[in-house]
């Protein structure tokens, strides 16, 4: 080459100010990119391997006992706050919709606890397919049920996630939540 042109893929590095002017737009393009795939894309592409949600959990890829997706939590948790807010506006408040509210998150604990606690789902996870077990397959026992709920109504540990899909909550309180059908 006459020292004009772009080098060819592999060849010597350019020394002159043009060329390493060159060098680093291409490396800023590549972080850039890096970054707007998202970490977990640049972690890939430096070889880490992060398999499926749930496989360090030893638990299925798909199908029932698989890590629940995000969308059918969020819509069982729709479903629970709605059912919450009609029966503190119904029965506790006697229609005050100011009160509603509050009362409703102390609804949500109590509907948690009781039935997380005793038959592993609340009724909009039944209703969407899901059910809360702890990490070892079995039941959640009451004492998490109540450490899980309790976190899941500061809202706050429910939105921080770790890689297999898990909310805070469900980390602390050593539960998952999973598919039944």
């Amino acid at each position: 080459m006459d020292g004009g042109g772009a080098r060819p893929a592999g060849g010597p590095a350019r020394s002159d100010q043009k060329g390493s002017q060159y060098r680093v737009r291409v490396d800023n393009r590549r972080v850039i990119g890096s970054w707007l795939s998202g970490p977990r894309a640049a972690a890939e592409e430096m070889g880490a391997d992060f398999g499926y949600r749930g496989e360090r959990l030893g638990l299925p890829e798909t199908g029932p006992g698989s890590v629940a997706p995000l969308g059918r939590r969020f819509g069982a948790l729709f479903i629970d706050w709605s059912l919450c807010m009609l029966i503190a506006y119904g029965l506790i408040t006697g229609g005050d919709g100011n009160a509603a509210g509050n009362w409703a998150l102390g609804v949500l604990f109590v509907l948690g606890v009781l039935t997380v606690g005793t038959i592993g789902c609340t009724p909009g996870k039944r209703l969407l397919g899901l059910r809360v077990i702890a990490e070892d397959g079995q039941r959640l026992g009451f004492g998490r049920a109540v450490v899980r709920t309790a976190l899941l109504c500061l809202a706050i540990p429910a939105l921080i996630w770790d890689r297999d899909g898990r909310g805070l909550h469900d980390r602390l309180a050593r539960a998952v939540q999973v598919r039944m059908m």
